[in-house]
C-alpha cells in the first residue's frame, strides 16, 4: 500500500497536469482561433483571399507542427526562461505547450470553418452582411459543432504533450511516471499515472462530444 506522501504526490501531479493542459489550451485558443480564422478567410477560396497573408500563416504553422514536441521543448528553453523565469516545472512547461498548440489549433479551426456550406455564406452576402459579420455570425456559428469537436481533440493532444514534458522535469503526471516508474522501477506508480491520464482523456472526450452533440443543429 502507498503511504500518504505518495498519494499526495500523485494528487499534486494530477492537479499540475490539469493546470498545464487547461491553461495551455486556453492560451492556445487565444492565439490559435484568430489565426485559424485568418487562414480560412485569406485562403484562395476564402471570403477575402490574401495570398501573402495565407502563405505566411501556412508556412509558419507547417514549420512549428513539423518539429517533434520533445525537440521543441529543448529549443524553447531560452524563451521559457525569459517568460517563466525557469526552464522546468509546470508553469515553465506551459510556454512550449502553447507554442505547440497554436498552429495545431489554427489548423483545426481552419478545417472547421472551410466545412461551412458556401450557400450559407452567399445568403448572408445577399442580405448585405460584411466580412466581419459573416465571420462572427455565420462561419463561427455554423462551424461550432466542428470547432468543439476540434477543441476536444486539441485538449487531448495537449494533455499528451504535457506528459511528454515529464522527460525534462516538466512536472505533472508525466514527470512522476518518469522519475518513479522509469528511473526507480516502481511500476505501480507508473500504472497509476497512466490510468489517470487515460481517465482524463476520456473525461475531456466525453464532455466535448456531449457539448458538440447538443449544439449540432442536424439532430
Amino acid at each position: 500500500m502507498w503511504d500518504s506522501e505518495i498519494i499526495l504526490m500523485i494528487l499534486k501531479g494530477l492537479m499540475e497536469t490539469l493546470y498545464m493542459t487547461l491553461l495551455s489550451a486556453g492560451a492556445g485558443y487565444l492565439f490559435g482561433l484568430p489565426a485559424g480564422v485568418l487562414m480560412a478567410v485569406s485562403r484562395k477560396e476564402g471570403i477575402k483571399p490574401n495570398r501573402i497573408l495565407y502563405k505566411i500563416l501556412d508556412v509558419t504553422a507547417n514549420i512549428v507542427r513539423s518539429i517533434p514536441f520533445l525537440i521543441l521543448l529543448i529549443l524553447l528553453i531560452p524563451l521559457t526562461r525569459v517568460v517563466a523565469g525557469q526552464s522546468y516545472g509546470s508553469s515553465a512547461t506551459v510556454v512550449p505547450l502553447v507554442v505547440a498548440a497554436v498552429p495545431f489549433i489554427a489548423r483545426m479551426v481552419e478545417s472547421s470553418i472551410t466545412e461551412v456550406d458556401e450557400g450559407v455564406i452567399e445568403a448572408a452576402r445577399a442580405m448585405g452582411a460584411g466580412n466581419m459579420r459573416i465571420v462572427t455570425k455565420v462561419l463561427l456559428v455554423e462551424s461550432r459543432t466542428s470547432l468543439i469537436t476540434g477543441a476536444t481533440i486539441a485538449i487531448g493532444t495537449i494533455l499528451g504533450y504535457s506528459a511528454m514534458a515529464g522527460t525534462i522535469g516538466g512536472g505533472g503526471l508525466g514527470d512522476i511516471a518518469i522519475r518513479y516508474g522509469y528511473y526507480r522501477y516502481q511500476t505501480d506508480i507508473m500504472f497509476a499515472t497512466v490510468i489517470l491520464l487515460v481517465i482524463l482523456v476520456q473525461l475531456f472526450q466525453t464532455a466535448g462530444m456531449s457539448i458538440a452533440s447538443r449544439l449540432d443543429k442536424r439532430k
